[in-house]
């Protein structure tokens, strides 16, 4: 896993040991910054499911002014710190259900990455965004999923649906 674009490209991240986890591939994290690239610089972005930070750090890389991660994981935790550590980056990390965070925070975000692990439906999460005024107008959320429709969530439009491999991204706006 590493840095695809911006001021830390080529850098090689730390990753978790093993194919129990899945991050989101170079190929398909290129493919996605490039759809966004020009409303990265200067945005704020929330990586919901964060893991070991690849896509909240490659919106870093490419101007993001802020970024926040959340996750749960105590090891996801650990290497995402380590990757930022690295990187000589500052951001905000939070140890936190990805449902509790969007169901408390008073923040507002450009752009919300949702990761959940294949198995679980994440689609009371952008509910919750949309229902909390958690994206900022004009802002969009990119949930990528395993490849079964998820189609409509209340609050929020399906606008584009892009696939790279097993991945699939759904690009929603708030209603």
């Amino acid at each position: 896993m590493r840095v695809i674009a911006g001021k830390h490209r080529g850098r090689t991240l730390k990753e978790f040991k093993g194919r129990d986890i899945r991050p989101t591939s170079d190929r398909a994290k290129e493919a996605i910054f490039n759809i966004l690239q020009f409303d990265i610089p200067g945005c704020s972005f929330l990586d919901l499911y964060s893991g070991t930070g690849g896509i909240g750090l490659e919106a870093l890389s490419r101007g993001a002014e802020k970024v926040v991660f959340v996750d749960n994981s105590k090891e996801s935790l650990k290497l995402l710190r380590e990757n930022l550590a690295y990187l000589k980056e500052q951001a905000e990390v939070y140890d936190s259900d990805a449902l509790a965070y969007v169901g408390t925070t008073r923040e507002k975000f450009d752009f919300i990455f949702l990761d959940p692990p294949y198995a679980d439906d994440a689609r009371g999460v952008v509910e919750a965004i949309a229902k909390n005024g958690v994206l900022n107008d004009g802002g969009r959320i990119i949930y990528e999923h395993s490849g079964k429709t998820v189609g409509e969530i209340d609050g929020a439009r399906l606008v584009d649906t892009r696939v790279y491999g097993i991945a699939v991204f759904d690009f929603y706006e708030a209603e």
